[in-house]
């Protein structure tokens, strides 16, 4: 994985938090976004799932909502990565 994308999607991430009114404090790679950790409800994770969607150019199925709740922050920025990479690979 292309660690500025990492990075770069890191940072896009918490900055949405914020702009969502998120306290991103003490989150971290391993702070899992729902209930557990971050504490995202499910129309707080479809807003970021947009947001990320349109800064990125990929693309989550409505039922992928519950999974991004079981999702950490590491692994969310893992899955937007290998999309971003898959995209690219197949040339779009």
């Amino acid at each position: 994985m292309n660690d500025a994308t990492a990075a770069e999607i890191r940072q896009f991430l918490l900055d949405s938090l914020t702009e969502m009114n998120y306290s991103t404090d003490d989150i971290d790679d391993d702070t899992a976004l729902g209930p557990a950790g971050a504490d995202l409800e499910s129309l707080s994770l479809a807003e970021l799932a947009v947001r990320v969607e349109d800064r990125f150019g990929v693309r989550f199925d409505d039922d992928e909502a519950e999974k991004l709740a079981g999702m950490t922050v590491g692994e969310f920025i893992a899955s937007v990565a290998e999309r971003l990479a898959a995209a690219a690979t197949a040339g779009s």
